[in-house]
């Protein structure tokens, strides 16, 4: 009887750890700053884009923003990709409401961390 007790609570603790990693809508993130000279799992506009439409061209004003994910979209391959919205409601870098991420190499890659 023992054993089934403990069987059971091993499941359900491994059952509430993967529900965990799983993103819902409503989650909140922090975007982190990026190791290279651009993001490669956030897909932010190009730095030359930001400097043909007349802004800054650098992602330092990304940097420690609170994000909001809106939409949760799994494809073929079980990878799963969020739209994320800024959590004060204003744009990214003046011209997009929205960006798209693939959830899990940007969260391992350190591009975006749980908020």
């Amino acid at each position: 009887m023992k054993k089934v007790v403990f069987i059971l609570l091993f499941f359900g603790f491994c059952f509430t750890i993967n529900a965990q990693s799983e993103p819902k809508v409503g989650d909140e993130l922090v975007i982190n700053a990026q190791k290279g000279q651009s993001y490669n799992y956030i897909k932010f506009p190009k730095l030359n884009t930001l400097n043909k439409r007349g802004k800054i061209a650098n992602y330092k004003s990304v940097h420690g923003d609170i994000v909001i994910i809106d939409e949760v979209t799994t494809d073929k391959n079980n990878t799963t990709y969020v739209v994320l919205k800024k959590k004060d409601g204003s744009k990214f870098f003046g011209l997009n409401s929205t960006v798209k991420a693939n959830y899990a190499k940007a969260l391992e890659s350190g591009e975006m961390s749980k908020g």
